[in-house]
C-alpha cells in the first residue's frame, strides 16, 4: 500500500504553501506543484529563514525545486510543534518575494558549444527554433540560478532559460555525456557532475568538476548561486583542463 504525506496549512486563496508530514522524522513545505521563479526563491528562503532559527530538533533543512525539507528528532520536538514553529514563520513574510539568502556566488563558467565535444547543439537549437549562433547567444547570455541540486553528487538543476527553451527531453537516451556536460530542456539546464546516460540534449563542455570528495566542502556549486556559460573554444577548454578542478571558471560573492 502507497502511503501519502499528509497535509496541513497555512494556504492562501491558491492553497499553497502546504506543509506535509513525510515519514516519521520529516516536514515538507511546498510553494506550488510546478516550478516557478516565485515558488523555487520561497524554498530557498524558507530553507535560510529555518536554519537561522536553529530550532532545537531540527538535523537537517535542503530544497528542492519549489520545497524545503525539514528532517527532525521526534525525541526532541514532534511533528505538531514543529509545524506550529512552520506555520508561525511562514505567516510572518511573503516568501514568493522574500531576498535570496545571503552568502551565494556567481560563476562565470568557460563553456564549448557544439563541436565534437557538445554534438547535440544543432538538434536542440532546432527545437528551439533557433540557429546554432542564437542558441549559444541564448544560453551564455542568459545568467541562471541554481534551482536545486540533484540526480547525482553536486549536480545542479539551472534555469530559467528563454520560453523558447521549453523543449521536451529526448524520447531515447544518450548513451553517456562525460563530467563537465551541459545539457538542456524545459527551460532547464543540468551541468553533470559525473558521466552518465541522459535524456537531456548535450549543447555545451565544460571542465569544471562539480563533485570534490577530497574537499572540505564537496559540492561547489549551492541552491541560490548563479552561473553564465561563457563561450570559449576547444583549444582554451583543453588548457583550462590543466590549470586545477575549477576548469578556468571563476566565482565571486553575489551583493
Amino acid at each position: 500500500m502507497t502511503s501519502h504525506p499528509a497535509e496541513t496549512g497555512p494556504q492562501d486563496a491558491t492553497g499553497w504553501p502546504r506543509i506535509r508530514t513525510v515519514g516519521v522524522v520529516g516536514l515538507l513545505v511546498s510553494f506550488g506543484d510546478q516550478l516557478t521563479e516565485p515558488a523555487n526563491r520561497a524554498a530557498l528562503a524558507l530553507r535560510a529563514a529555518i536554519e537561522a532559527e536553529g530550532w532545537d530538533g531540527v538535523e537537517e533543512c535542503s530544497t528542492s525545486l519549489v520545497s524545503a525539507y525539514v528532517r527532525f528528532d521526534p525525541l526532541w520536538i514532534n511533528h505538531s510543534d514543529l509545524q506550529n514553529h512552520l506555520r508561525r514563520l511562514l505567516d510572518s513574510r511573503d516568501w514568493y518575494q522574500a531576498d535570496l539568502p545571503q552568502g551565494r556566488r556567481l560563476w562565470r563558467i568557460p563553456t564549448v558549444y557544439g563541436t565534437d565535444l557538445a554534438p547535440q547543439l544543432s538538434e536542440a537549437a532546432q527545437a528551439a527554433g533557433l540557429t546554432e549562433a542564437e542558441a549559444i547567444a541564448s544560453i551564455s547570455g542568459t545568467r541562471v540560478r541554481v534551482q536545486t541540486i540533484g540526480f547525482a553528487p553536486g549536480q545542479p538543476y539551472l534555469g530559467a532559460l528563454d520560453e523558447a527553451w521549453n523543449i521536451p527531453r529526448q524520447k531515447t537516451l544518450t548513451e553517456r555525456v562525460p563530467e563537465g556536460a551541459l545539457t538542456v530542456a524545459i527551460r532547464q539546464l543540468v551541468l553533470f557532475s559525473v558521466s552518465t546516460p541522459t535524456g537531456w540534449r548535450h549543447i555545451g563542455q565544460t571542465a569544471f568538476r562539480l563533485f570534490r570528495p577530497e574537499a572540505d566542502t564537496p559540492f561547489v556549486l549551492r541552491p541560490g548561486d548563479e552561473v553564465e556559460f561563457q563561450p570559449t573554444t576547444p583549444e582554451k577548454l583543453a588548457a583550462m583542463r590543466q590549470d586545477g578542478p575549477d576548469g578556468g571558471a571563476m566565482s565571486e560573492k553575489i551583493t
